[in-house]
């Protein structure tokens, strides 16, 4: 295969980059003047970008109109909110851009940081690492009481993809009755995939309901007061996909209600939260800052996934994460 021009949008450390170069040699990496600082953020337009045969990174949907030459579209995240728009769809359908994400990056991270989430909730770690009482008190048998396993419960994992289904396998060592919802079934998931029309019965039936949906039209307020009101009453809600996926007040009544026994939330609408927004205050409301897909070797990793799918887009070969 000829040269080609490699658009690389975002800081990496030096030698994250270094990495890059040898396993792009032969090839030739296009940075832009101004690199986004993280995968999350947005870059700017670039009159370098029109050059390119391939795009790493998050570049500007409306640039690719005018990038006569790109082929391939790498997206250094998970989500692709920002791409999945009918007209973008149909851009890269006609052109013929290979357009593949990151899931595979973010999987593992953000499976564990859930596991995580349903663990502490199940053995009351909140409770029990501000607890301070001697063994055999009346709070320390309350403690215990309310402690309890996740074994043989039932979980709906909602945007079950490569996160959910990593996800599942974690799972599967406690004997959990694990069942799955997502738009467009493809037929090789490992657990049950719940019809569209049966969703509100299997959410009445949920211990566990998480929330993995991808930020789009469809799902915007996917769980408002109505889809709230569908719940196992004393369930416990977690969202690790995306904060617009929920409406935040009918999230604050069910937990208010009791409806919800507890919210584990990663994600939220604005990120962060305003310090005196009344969800910071519910006192079985959990938040971490948006941190579910990140580890120490976060950007290495995503280096030698591009670097994978590279070779295989130069042999040919079906790639890794392609979504369109």
């Amino acid at each position: 295969m000829n040269r080609l021009r490699i658009y690389v949008d975002f800081i990496a450390p030096p030698d994250i980059l270094q990495m890059l170069r040898e396993g792009t040699a032969g090839h030739e990496l296009v940075f832009p003047e101004k690199p986004v600082s993280s995968v999350l953020a947005k870059a700017e337009r670039d009159p370098a970008f029109a050059t390119v045969d391939i795009a790493f990174g998050q570049p500007d949907p409306a640039a690719i109109a005018d990038a006569a030459r790109l082929r391939w579209i790498h997206i250094s995240t998970s989500g692709i909110t920002r791409y999945d728009a009918p007209a973008f769809r149909a851009l890269v359908a006609k052109r013929r851009i290979v357009v593949s994400n990151s899931a595979n990056v973010y999987s593992e991270a953000c499976a564990v940081h859930t596991l995580s989430f349903m663990l502490a909730q199940a053995r009351q770690l909140p409770l029990g690492l501000k607890t301070r009482t001697a063994g055999g008190t009346a709070t320390w048998h309350a403690l215990r009481r309310a402690s309890k396993t996740i074994r043989g419960q039932t979980a709906l994992i909602l945007g079950y993809g490569t996160i959910g289904k990593r996800l599942a396998e974690l799972l599967r060592p406690f004997e959990m009755q694990l069942r799955g919802y997502r738009r467009h079934p493809r037929g090789d998931e490992v657990v049950p995939i719940v019809p569209a029309g049966q969703l509100a019965a299997a959410l009445s039936q949920a211990d566990h309901v998480i929330n993995i949906l991808p930020d789009s039209a469809e799902t915007r307020r996917f769980f408002d007061q109505s889809r709230f009101a569908s719940f196992k009453r004393g369930a416990i809600f977690y969202n690790v996909g995306r904060g617009g996926t929920v409406h935040q007040d009918a999230l604050l009544d069910s937990l208010r209600s009791g409806r919800l026994a507890a919210a584990w939330l990663d994600v939220t609408e604005p990120e962060p939260l305003p310090e005196d927004h009344p969800l910071r205050s519910e006192p079985n409301c959990f938040i971490t800052p948006h941190t579910a897909g990140g580890d120490r070797d976060e950007t290495k990793t995503l280096v030698l996934h591009f670097l994978n799918n590279l070779h295989r887009f130069v042999h040919d070969e079906p790639l890794l994460n392609r979504v369109m």
